[in-house]
């Protein structure tokens, strides 16, 4: 069992690496990341703590199906594949904790997924609500969500390009629905995001 910390770009595992190590994020921001036909990458997920990355294919002891990257400074504590097996069964409710962990990801895909048909400002308002659920702090009246996203990066999350993302984000900003800001983005008033509907 090992703790390793990672800077900001620094990569954890790459795609096609073996997977003998359970990854769960103690601080810190993780991308997952996969390599895309014309040669760049496309973000699958994101990971904060307390999120195991990585567990599927560990659990399964095959390779890596993507990429790992810290989006910050970022801390992992790393288990040998046989050495968890081992907590797991010592700890039923260790075993339960992760299982519920890959369950809510699961349902997180699957809702992801049945949202592609729907239209962009409506799956980059579940994006930005979802990212305040799992990292947001209050500011003032609002959330302060500390993932620095890039315009790509969003588009990447939610399937579209990163020019719908730029005049998404800019129409955003001016009507004062979500900012971007040092380090993350500034949501005054999630009730505006929470209206946003999918087929409007």
């Amino acid at each position: 069992m090992r703790i390793r910390s990672y800077d900001e770009g620094q990569v954890i595992f790459r795609e096609g690496e073996p997977a003998q190590m359970f990854h769960f994020i103690l601080g810190g921001q993780v991308k997952i990341v996969k390599a895309s036909p014309s040669g760049g990458e496309v973000i699958l997920e994101i990971f904060g703590p307390g999120d195991p990355v990585g567990a599927i294919a560990a659990y399964e002891e095959r390779d890596f199906p993507a990429t790992s990257v810290a989006l910050e400074a970022t801390s992992l504590l790393s288990v040998p594949r046989q050495e968890f097996f081992v907590l797991l069964a010592a700890n039923p409710g260790l075993a339960r904790g992760l299982l519920l962990g890959l369950t809510r990801r699961m349902i997180e895909l699957t809702r992801r997924l049945s949202e592609r048909s729907s239209r962009v400002e409506y799956r980059m308002a579940r994006l930005f609500l979802t990212l305040a659920d799992r990292t947001g702090k209050p500011a003032g009246r609002g959330t302060f969500v500390p993932v620095p996203l890039s315009r790509q990066e969003i588009a990447d999350l939610i399937g579209t390009t990163q020019e719908t993302a730029i005049r998404v984000m800019s129409r955003w900003g001016k009507d004062d629905i979500v900012h971007t800001a040092d380090g993350g983005f500034s949501i005054p008033d999630r009730s505006r995001l929470e209206r946003v509907r999918p087929d409007e």
